[in-house]
């Protein structure tokens, strides 16, 4: 993985406008707009005054759901969508043309609304520390969030709207528990997390993982998995394994996977790998790992040996998601050639579907837990939903504006949450299940 600096969104297209401006003089669609006017339309630097949350009934009284005001602006936001759509430039670690990538893609129907806009607040914000890795948003039940923003990891709560901070990553953590290899951490920077059920873990730039029980004060355990200088912890995963016992996986930069129980948190197991990892998922058995990095292929993995028991071949680039079908035999996997591909692991010969986004990397890939649908993620402004009863050929496209942090649907697929990383028009975004309830129109 390289450690490489996006633009912040804003600023990106403001320089994108003021170079469409230099190349068409006097015909730009701007008129004599210059530089302050254009910062001043855009950002609204004053973090003292944040904006205020955005409600449905807000939006159905014509505001934008980010709180952006487009009638303020100098252009309107099919002017901005289609500007950013120009100039946005999606970063690549190999060198290929995108078209060769989007060649096998699916054609896919922008179908109806899976999920509707219900609140937007700014009190649970995102926000990035390694452009890559876009893993920070977990929802354990619909109204319980967790997110991270500025190195707090906090818990929102959608239904008495309160936000609390649970992790400050930027303080010296002290751990309960001593041994097993357990010390203290600080200053971390978080990469990446994952709840589930009472365990929140979160990972950081040198490797630390750490780890809170969500009934109890404090941090259970803590630790630097590895010394090596390239250390990052890129992805965490909570799961059950054959026998019924709960494991932590991490995947880190140093080209290895490790695997903890999740009592002791004692490291079961290490492997090795030629490249390094950037995430690794599990079967819902547990008995296999999706495992993709620094390589175009991704692997297949036995995680009683740590051997590769089958390969994903058909990405252009790295990869730096996976999600697993309830049903155990789909894996979806997303990539920087930005689509996301969909395997059947009783044949990998080939990829089943491939999915493309609309402007850049597939970041982040979720299935809701029913099976029913699959998010998928792009660095900035998309969310892509597709409903697998339909064979993923019609799919409910979000968008937005700005960094997206990470993605969540709750257990009962009732809410889907988005992490809006944009340092203005930012915030954690709620949708709720949209349900058709034909008896009640025939009321009307």
């Amino acid at each position: 993985m390289d450690e490489f600096e996006l633009e912040d969104n804003l600023e990106f297209i403001l320089q994108s406008i003021q170079e469409l401006m230099e190349d068409q003089g006097d015909n730009n669609a701007f008129g004599d707009a210059n530089q302050n006017e254009l910062f001043a339309s855009l950002v609204n630097y004053d973090h003292d005054n944040m904006l205020p949350d955005v409600s449905a009934a807000d939006v159905a009284a014509g505001k934008d759901m980010q709180g952006i005001p487009w009638d303020k602006m100098l252009f309107g936001r099919d002017q901005y969508r289609e500007m950013k759509m120009k100039n946005y430039r999606n970063y690549q670690n190999l060198s290929y043309n995108r078209e060769d990538a989007l060649q096998e893609c699916k054609q896919v129907e922008k179908d109806s609304p899976y999920y509707d806009f219900r609140y937007n607040t700014r009190r649970a914000r995102s926000s990035i520390v390694h452009f890559q890795l876009r893993n920070l948003v977990w929802a354990t039940t619909k109204h319980d969030v967790y997110t991270m923003h500025d190195q707090s990891v906090t818990h929102w709560s959608s239904l008495d709207q309160t936000s609390t901070e649970l992790i400050n990553a930027d303080d010296c953590i002290v751990p309960k528990q001593r041994g097993h290899g357990s010390q203290s951490v600080a200053m971390v920077q978080v990469t990446t997390m994952a709840v589930d059920s009472n365990l929140l873990v979160v990972g950081g730039f040198q490797g630390e993982v750490i780890c809170k029980r969500l009934d109890d004060d404090g941090v259970v355990f803590s630790t630097r998995v590895t010394d090596d200088e390239n250390a990052i912890t890129n992805s965490l995963e909570i799961y059950q394994d054959p026998s019924g016992s709960r494991r932590l996986v991490a995947a880190n930069n140093d080209c290895s996977i490790r695997i903890f129980d999740t009592e002791y948190f004692d490291l079961l197991k290490h492997y090795v790998f030629p490249w390094s990892v950037n995430s690794v998922s599990v079967s819902p058995n547990g008995q296999l790992f999706a495992v993709l990095g620094d390589h175009e292929d991704g692997l297949v993995v036995d995680p009683k040996c740590g051997k590769a028991i089958g390969s994903l071949r058909g990405h252009l680039d790295y990869s730096f998601a996976s999600s697993w079908h309830p049903d155990g035999n789909i894996v979806a996997t997303g990539s920087q050639d930005t689509t996301c591909r969909l395997w059947d692991i009783r044949n990998l010969s080939q990829s089943v579907a491939v999915l493309g986004g609309r402007m850049g990397s597939i970041r982040c890939v979720k299935f809701s837990s029913d099976g029913r649908f699959l998010a998928t993620a792009e660095p900035v402004d998309f969310v892509h939903i597709y409903d697998s009863y339909a064979d993923y050929g019609k799919a409910h496209e979000i968008d937005l504006f700005g960094e997206i942090g990470g993605l969540s649907f709750s257990p009962d697929t009732e809410a889907f949450y988005v992490g809006l990383a944009d340092q203005t028009y930012g915030g954690l975004i709620e949708f709720s299940k949209r349900h058709q309830h034909h008896y009640l129109n025939s009321l009307w």
